[in-house]
């Protein structure tokens, strides 16, 4: 038996894109943005289907991507953001607060969210993986709305 196989697409050509940064960090914000918009311009997205808003951090992310999945104008969504310990206690709550909104408005509203939030433990770690991130939630995103369009 050979079961049907859907290939993995990354092509963003026609397809809308809609990108929440967050504002606190913004050094590496930038460096996620950065590495966002060149594989959205990589994979053929055109820089007019690009729509940027920003917030001021990483727990207002979910309500933006919510605002944005409403609309029904964009075909994935990517989440940019930096979440960096420091000594209290409130890293746990914000990273897990803003992983569990992206992931909710993703299931609530059945489109793709590339996740490019970072939580690590220090500036330096976000730094040598700012642009990757930025990069590969991108990707994310267009694989997953290629997926979800093969499979309708």
């Amino acid at each position: 038996m050979k079961p049907q196989m859907i290939e993995r697409s990354l092509t963003g050509a026609g397809r809308s894109v809609g990108i929440v940064l967050s504002r606190f960090n913004p050094e590496i914000g930038e460096g996620l943005l950065a590495g966002c918009l060149d594989a959205l311009s990589v994979q053929g997205v055109a820089d007019e289907a690009v729509t940027l808003v920003t917030v001021p951090g990483a727990l207002e992310i979910p309500l933006a991507l919510q605002a944005m999945a409403q609309s029904r104008r964009y075909a994935a969504l990517v989440a940019l953001g930096a979440v960096i310990r420091g000594e209290t206690y409130h890293f746990e709550i914000v990273s897990n607060e803003s992983a569990s909104g992206v992931s909710s408005v993703q299931l609530e509203f059945g489109i793709p969210i590339g996740n490019g939030i970072l939580t690590t433990e220090n500036d330096a770690q976000a730094e040598a993986r700012m642009r990757q991130k930025g990069y590969e939630a991108a990707l994310t995103a267009l694989e997953m709305a290629n997926l979800l369009q093969a499979l309708a």
